[in-house]
């Protein structure tokens, strides 16, 4: 039989690593507190937003205290947009690079635990040899001075984490994972704002597009009875010229509108993992797209555990405390165990047979001096714990700077709205004033001309107006976080 180290041996170095493994050098982490504000907006809020005529002129209630649900973008109403956001999320390259990154994180999380368990390698080696005839037995008989040895072996290993220095690491990889996880989330929200905002903008430039042609068909007929006019002798040809001129300036902010336009569908083919060229399943407008009635205003608690950007600096200061851990664990005695427990025979089958070998050691090992790496790698890892400090409170305050922006931008646009809606009707019904004071001659063609361009002025900002209202509410979800899926309380 193979012997055996007694078991009574290792109980004392048993019991002292469990009581040295009860902790852990460097500084717990903590989460830190949100910010001592009662609200995330920099100025008291109206109850209800401006109203005005039309799409995206509906008020908007403010909820306070409320946070950001997942599916934001299923306020705007539109099934269309529902379809190519989830087209989106399923094809995009970005997200699923940065859902492989998670993974790669989780997996290299579960490697890093290996470290709390023994490692234990089995080995075989059998081995021909020739020993020299002088150093043989003359009693023995036959030739046994060629044999074949086989060797069979466990080595086990084991490091205890007595300082703590692999719980810290584990620790510092655990939040590691926090941080992809939470970039995950950053990633799915940009790519969603993405495609509504560009949804939206390709909106707002169907309505700009339609507005200018009104006017270049209003141009033209106006064109049109002028030189009828003028055949009766009724104008001269100064007033022809003015006509064909305003005609021509209304003419040629088309093709810019178009050229965005195709520039709006390519960017949402390529959002939504399409090639520029391949077709979009639907064309948007700004009578289709809803403004959402009520908005979130969450907590200042709330939103410092919606961001995606502030979750995932806070990650990164976890790992930087940890790591301050390790870095400091390095400089404290490690203790190793090593046994190993083994068999050697002339034939496979007598290893079982055959008296076996054992051995049971440990090493305490000291750094004394390695030129000061130790040391300046323990204050590089409290260096580096500083740094992610004062990342996590700038990104904080970026976040809450954007919130309040955003809120205040909500506001301010509504009532842009209002007035630029009234002056586009109130530039509709002077133009129209104007063209009968032209039939009646009892006005001058720079007048009517005057009018037209005004109207035109007018309409391209109510419609840029009424896309900037959208835009502010997808704004205002991004802000507060803008979660594209549901979220348990870790994060997972």
């Amino acid at each position: 039989m193979i012997a055996r180290p007694h078991p009574l041996l290792a109980m004392p170095v048993l019991a002292l690593v469990g009581l040295l493994q009860g902790c852990a050098v460097g500084p717990d982490f903590h989460t830190p507190a949100a910010p001592a504000t009662p609200s995330v907006a920099a100025a008291p809020l109206p109850a209800r937003t401006a109203e005005a005529d039309g799409p995206a002129g509906g008020a908007q209630r403010f909820a306070l205290g409320q946070g950001v649900v997942s599916q934001w973008w299923k306020a705007f109403g539109s099934s269309e947009l529902d379809a190519l956001v989830d087209a989106a999320l399923a094809a995009s390259p970005d997200l699923q690079a940065a859902e492989a990154a998670l993974r790669n994180a989780q997996e290299t999380a579960l490697a890093q635990r290996g470290a709390f368990w023994p490692s234990v390698d089995a080995s075989y080696s059998p081995t021909r040899q020739k020993t020299s005839a002088a150093l043989s037995s003359p009693l023995a008989d036959g030739d046994i001075t060629r044999y074949t040895l086989h060797t069979a072996q466990l080595s086990i290993g084991y490091a205890p984490d007595v300082f703590g220095g692999t719980r810290r690491a584990v620790e510092a990889q655990d939040a590691q994972v926090d941080v992809q996880r939470w970039q995950r989330e950053a990633v799915g929200t940009t790519l969603v704002t993405n495609v509504v905002n560009t949804a939206i903008q390709e909106a707002a430039l169907r309505a700009q597009i339609d507005a200018t042609q009104q006017l270049v068909d209003l141009a033209t007929r106006l064109l049109e009875g002028a030189r009828r006019q003028h055949a009766a002798g009724q104008i001269g040809g100064a007033d022809i010229a003015a006509q064909e001129s305003a005609l021509a300036q209304v003419q040629a902010t088309l093709p810019p509108l178009q050229k965005q336009l195709a520039a709006q569908r390519s960017r949402l083919a390529v959002l939504t993992g399409r090639l520029p060229g391949d077709p979009l399943p639907a064309q948007f407008a700004l009578s289709a797209l809803h403004l959402p009635a009520e908005l979130p205003v969450s907590l200042p608690s709330q939103l410092v555990q919606q961001r995606p950007d502030i979750r995932a600096a806070e990650a990164q200061l976890h790992a930087a405390a940890a790591q301050v851990g390790v870095a400091t664990a390095a400089r404290l005695p490690n203790l190793t165990l090593t046994a190993t427990l083994g068999s050697s025979a002339l034939g496979v089958s007598q290893l079982l047979r055959s008296g076996g070998f054992w051995s049971v050691g440990g090493t305490l090992l000291q750094p004394v001096f390695h030129g000061g790496a130790l040391l300046h790698q323990q204050r590089a890892a409290q260096a580096a714990y500083e740094q992610a400090e004062a990342q996590y409170r700038s990104t904080v305050l970026t976040a809450f700077q954007n919130t309040a922006d955003t809120l205040q931008a909500i506001v301010s646009d509504a009532d842009t709205l209002r007035a630029t809606a009234a002056a586009e009707a109130a530039a509709r019904r002077s133009l129209t004033a104007v063209q009968r004071q032209r039939e009646a001659g009892a006005a001058a063609q720079s007048d009517l001309i005057l009018a037209q361009q005004t109207l035109q002025q007018a309409a391209l900002a109510t419609a840029q107006a009424r896309a900037a209202r959208l835009a502010d509410s997808v704004a205002l979800y991004q802000a507060l976080g803008g979660w594209w899926q549901v979220a348990d309380s870790s994060g997972h």
